[in-house]
């Protein structure tokens, strides 16, 4: 894989629009996240709603959104927006609300075609990918006030630091924590 930041300048921005643990896990090892939802409706928005408005575009990988899948079929958060998912094995046609884009060159060959603006990457390996890239402008993490001793990280190893901007710093009276990082790239 390329790492198309250091090729080309990319035509849109990328954000991440996500919660984890206190001790920085967005799901547990086997992927649930029981802990994660059932605290959240009770929380409510958080800004979710003000960001996706701002959002042309979700790029996620095939764990993500075939744990979407498991919340219903009626349930599809995404209407009016493109869908794009990494994947080596989903098929082409798997479903029509999504497209399918093999790897991340091809990714940002087919966004920048479709004149796609804002980006939510969403999704632990999706997010590590653009991190790693360079291609994430904006970290929206909110925290929870738990921890879960064990899970899949928000973010794995990378190669140098990401030196990162703190925007915002915003407290809800349920107990999490949002904060909005930008990237000084």
């Amino acid at each position: 894989m390329t790492d198309p930041s250091t090729t080309q300048e990319l035509p849109f921005t990328s954000s991440v629009f996500i919660a984890t643990s206190l001790d920085g896990f967005i799901a547990r090892r086997d992927g649930d996240i029981e802990w994660l939802t059932s605290r959240g409706e009770k929380a409510g928005d958080l800004g979710y709603d003000d960001f996706i408005a701002g959002v042309d575009t979700v790029v996620m990988g095939r764990a993500t959104y075939e744990k979407l899948l498991t919340f219903g079929a009626d349930i599809w958060p995404f209407a009016g927006l493109h869908v794009a998912v990494l994947s080596t094995v989903l098929a082409d046609d798997a479903d029509s609300r999504i497209t399918v884009y093999r790897g991340i060159d091809d990714l940002v060959t087919g966004l920048a075609a479709r004149g796609t603006k804002h980006v939510y990457v969403d999704g632990g390996q999706v997010i590590q990918t653009f991190m790693r890239a360079g291609m994430i402008d904006r970290l929206i993490v909110t925290t929870l006030p738990i921890l879960i001793g064990e899970g899949l990280p928000l973010f794995g190893a990378l190669d140098n630091d990401v030196e990162l901007v703190l925007e915002e710093n915003k407290t809800f009276d349920c107990g999490f924590v949002r904060r909005t990082y930008t990237l000084a790239h």
